[in-house]
């Protein structure tokens, strides 16, 4: 028992552990009203921050306005109007189209070869010309070949000679038979002679026409019409029949075939077409598939499937007038297999995920389930619940949601007016570097109220004179140019003004750097000045418009993509127009 009592964990007193236990509690309940007291006033400064933005209207000027909170509608946007891009949905012809690497291939080869032994006196071609057909590329020196043509005629002279007297022999010895003057054998015997001297004579005609063929093979002709390679011989060296790379290659190229392989799912269909005397046309693209080559028609299948790639041999047939295809060349080809008529098609990039987003008739979005089929070019083929002449968004998807209010604006109202802000920079540049080195130099140590000073005046002097030429500054006093980059002030809200592009101030250019190359006279420049804008929406020309200058600099330093989207961004935040969702870029 003491050892027991020892070893034995004494117990607490129940009050200790009962007050434990309400300490515990204290402290929870105390931590959830924290929680309920912070709770409720986020969410109170989230609504008077929201209400103080919507009593704002949304102005935001900074660039970074619309990353702030309640400043726009973010990037899935609730209620507020989303700036978008559509495409037509139509009814129309698509191509079922394999696609496939193939490889030209002239439609014959030869190597022109000399076809007797002798010096190489002359070369009449030039290396890559195309010749016709029987022209003479090159001639062997023919003096002993027609030597031998002129024994053999000496000869076959002879024969004929000896033959026209022994007929008339014959003749004579024919009529004393007749009165019975001569024996008939004597007879016989020169009929036999006349023979003979036939013989010899169709000989020697058969060796002077084998003489004359020599001596024509000394000039050496094209086989047929092509292209010729490079020269393998030259004048003075002794070619012959035996030489392995001959005198030069040509290559048959118009027409000219192409060699792929497709699928042997696709032989049937190409068989049963090809029966059916219908032509089966195919397009070679370039390397990048932006630019098409040739478009011909097959002409040959292969006997054999691969059974390795599962594949078969197709052979097409291209005219090749302009002689653009070489034999070798790699080319992407493109075989129309089927054509499908009279089905709906959506451009491509309105397809996400066998979805489309359908615009309807209050300017709100809807998901639309479809299922795709044949691709051709920029479109798809699809089934679904869609109707001929409805739009579908093609850019801006990412931003949707079902019922979703939409703004359609121009898929290339931004691209145009970064275009705009990039020549106008351009010239700008021009206008600089055609400036002379003291006057580039003295403008770019100027201050920025300087140089806008310098530039109005400068302005101001080319209204009042016309055109004139930058060449004659030669001080500070002197007229100046525009800045030498753009980043101080965007193209498009000058243009909506009016403005010259020399009144944007510029940064400070480094003293070293080397001004580009001109490529716009400063007179064009200072008439071009006063030109209406051209290309810009009218939204991207009044954003623009409203920004400050020095967050216009900002904008325009940005890389182009960044440039770009942050315009979207600003174009998002704007309220729709009263008239309705639309944007005047539409």
């Amino acid at each position: 028992m003491p050892l027991n009592r020892s070893l034995t964990r004494p117990q607490r007193p129940a009050r200790l552990q009962s007050g434990k236990l309400r300490w515990i509690s204290a402290l929870l309940l105390a931590s959830v009203a924290l929680a309920a007291v912070g709770g409720g006033a986020w969410w109170w400064k989230q609504r008077q921050d929201a209400a103080a933005v919507a009593s704002a209207g949304g102005a935001a000027t900074g660039p970074n306005a619309a990353r702030k909170p309640g400043s726009g509608p973010g990037r899935f946007g609730g209620g507020n109007v989303q700036p978008v891009s559509v495409g037509t949905v139509q009814r129309g012809d698509v191509r079922v189209v394999v696609s496939a690497i193939g490889t030209m291939s002239a439609r014959a080869t030869a190597v022109v070869r000399a076809k007797v032994g002798g010096e190489l006196t002359s070369v009449r071609f030039k290396e890559g010309d195309e010749v016709r057909a029987g022209q003479v590329l090159a001639e062997i020196d023919a003096r002993s070949y027609q030597a031998a043509l002129s024994q053999a005629q000496g000869t076959l002279q002879r024969d004929q000679a000896l033959l026209k007297n022994a007929q008339l022999d014959l003749k004579r010895y024919q009529d004393l038979l007749a009165r019975d003057s001569i024996a008939s054998q004597q007879v016989d015997t020169q009929a036999a002679l006349v023979r003979q001297l036939e013989g010899t004579v169709a000989s020697d005609q058969a060796q002077v026409d084998a003489a004359r063929l020599q001596l024509s093979y000394t000039q050496v002709t094209a086989p047929f019409a092509g292209r010729l390679g490079l020269r393998q011989a030259d004048r003075g060296n002794v070619v012959g029949p035996n030489d392995a790379n001959g005198i030069v290659t040509i290559n048959q190229v118009r027409p000219i075939d192409a060699a792929f392989s497709v699928p042997e799912a696709h032989l049937p269909q190409m068989r049963r077409r090809m029966a059916a005397g219908e032509e089966l046309s195919v397009e070679l693209w370039d390397r990048d598939s932006r630019r098409q080559l040739a478009k011909g028609r097959v002409v040959a299948l292969d006997n054999a499937i691969d059974s390795a790639t599962g594949t078969i041999k197709v052979k097409a047939a291209f005219a090749n007038e302009d002689g653009a295809l070489y034999p070798n060349q790699f080319v992407n080809v493109r075989l129309q297999v089927n054509l499908l008529q009279g089905v709906l098609t959506v451009p491509a990039t309105a397809v996400q995920n066998n979805y489309v987003y359908l615009v309807q008739e209050d300017s709100t979005v809807t998901q639309r389930r479809i299922r795709v089929g044949v691709t051709d070019g920029d479109r798809v083929s699809v089934e679904g619940e869609l109707r001929e002449g409805e739009q579908v968004v093609t850019d801006g998807i990412d931003r949707l949601r079902e019922g979703a209010k939409v703004a359609v604006i121009d898929a290339g109202a931004v691209t145009r007016a970064d275009q705009a802000a990039q020549d106008q920079a351009a010239q700008r540049r021009a206008f600089i570097a055609s400036l002379p080195p003291d006057v580039r130099e003295k403008l770019q140590k100027m201050s920025p109220e300087e140089r806008r000073a310098f530039l109005r005046e400068r302005r101001a002097q080319m209204g009042a004179s016309g055109a004139a030429s930058p060449a004659s500054a030669s001080g500070v006093g002197a007229p100046a140019a525009a800045p030498a980059s753009a980043p101080q002030a965007s193209a498009a809200p000058q243009q909506q003004r009016g403005e010259a592009p020399p009144r944007a101030a510029a940064p400070q250019a480094s003293p070293g750097a080397a001004p580009p190359a001109p490529h716009a006279a400063p007179a064009a420049l200072a008439d071009r000045s006063s030109e209406p804008p051209r290309g810009i929406p009218p939204q991207v020309k009044a954003l623009l418009d409203q920004m400050p200058a020095d967050e216009r600099a900002r904008v325009m330093a940005l890389p182009q993509e960044e440039r770009r989207a942050y315009i979207r961004e600003r174009l998002q935040q704007q309220p729709p127009s009263p008239g309705g969702a639309a944007s005047p870029a539409r």
